[in-house]
């Protein structure tokens, strides 16, 4: 496999693994007390992983204001220091939140709010630019987002950003940004138990990359969580929102969710994979448009998920096996 390639129709190179920074931002919440986080997170850590991603090839990292309320983007922005140069980096706005108490407060589609989310960004990241920047709201209004698109194409041309994308799993609403120029990407959901061929398909269709969030259904597809195994109490699936499956209230991991996992492991543990990289090399094997995200804490995930960029992705064969099992 090819172990970098373009984002969409931009121009722009990354390696054809992400990493995705929402675990490192630590533990943050709404105004319900609602955790939105991992759990709790060693900063020191967190830079390291970043700086051994970078050693093994990870050029493309994924972020948003909002992650611990600011504190993702100030760490990936230490971590990165004069490597900056090195990495594409992608971040999200739309979301209000509180750095002092860590608490999301709402948010805003407005676009006079997209260049003053901007602003904070690149002070917390410590550059001048922002690589790919995203709309964090998943169902704005079509309208409004034409808006928004706008917003951003006034960006590119001042030099602050180099392309844009919405983090929405509705293609329709995707390809209202896609009108725009600089539009490169989608960001959306993608893993082996939530297929999204009509995503996919608009991908090809106006030369987008995908920007897969969620490529190891929150942890499931690493193989490591079982049902009755309850989770910290910082950590978001240990209270899981309607649009989080596969965990219980303070139970952990679903008993159907964790029979599929390991009806599965067979498949994705072939040629000497870990889960989770048969997880990742079954996105691959859906386009070679796709760019999973997954997140990490430590060094050795990062190394892990590094690693499986040299399996490249599962055959065709596997594929349909995946489908096999899964009923599909």
């Amino acid at each position: 496999m090819e172990t970098n390639r373009t984002l969409g129709r931009s121009g722009i190179r990354v390696s054809a693994l992400g990493f995705g920074c929402w675990a490192i931002g630590g533990e943050w919440q709404d105004t319900d007390g609602q955790p939105l986080g991992w759990g709790k997170v060693d900063d020191e850590e967190s830079v390291r992983a970043i700086r051994r991603a970078l050693d093994l090839g990870v050029t493309f990292f994924d972020t948003a204001d909002t992650y611990g309320a600011g504190h993702s983007e100030r760490v990936l922005g230490r971590a990165l220091g004069k490597r900056r140069d090195e990495v594409v980096i992608a971040t999200k706005w739309g979301n209000l939140f509180d750095e002092d108490t860590r608490t999301r407060t709402g948010s805003d589609d407005s676009p006079q709010y997209v260049r003053r989310a901007l602003t904070a960004s690149l002070r917390r990241l410590d550059t001048d630019h922002v690589d790919l920047y995203q709309l964090h709201i998943s169902d704005a209004d079509p309208e409004r987002a034409a808006e928004l698109r706008e917003a951003c194409e006034e960006l590119v041309d001042e030099g602050l950003i180099r392309a844009y994308a919405w983090s929405t799993d509705d293609p329709a609403r995707a390809a209202v940004f896609a009108e725009g120029e600089h539009c490169t990407a989608v960001q959306h959901a993608l893993n082996v138990f939530q297929p999204a061929p009509d995503m996919l398909a608009l991908c090809d269709e106006l030369d987008l990359a995908g920007v897969n969030r969620s490529p190891l259904a929150m942890g499931l597809l690493s193989g490591k969580h079982r049902s009755g195994q309850a989770l910290e109490a910082g950590d978001i699936r240990s209270r899981p929102p309607a649009w989080l499956p596969g965990f219980t209230e303070n139970g952990g991991a679903e008993e159907d969710w964790v029979a599929r996992v390991d009806a599965l492991r067979d498949v994705l543990t072939s040629d000497g994979r870990t889960p989770a990289q048969g997880a990742l090399a079954w996105i691959w094997a859906c386009s070679p448009r796709t760019v999973p995200i997954p997140g990490f804490r430590s060094v050795t995930q990062a190394e892990q998920n590094a690693a499986a960029l040299e399996k490249g992705p599962l055959t065709p064969a596997q594929l349909s096996e995946v489908d096999t099992i899964l009923g599909r």
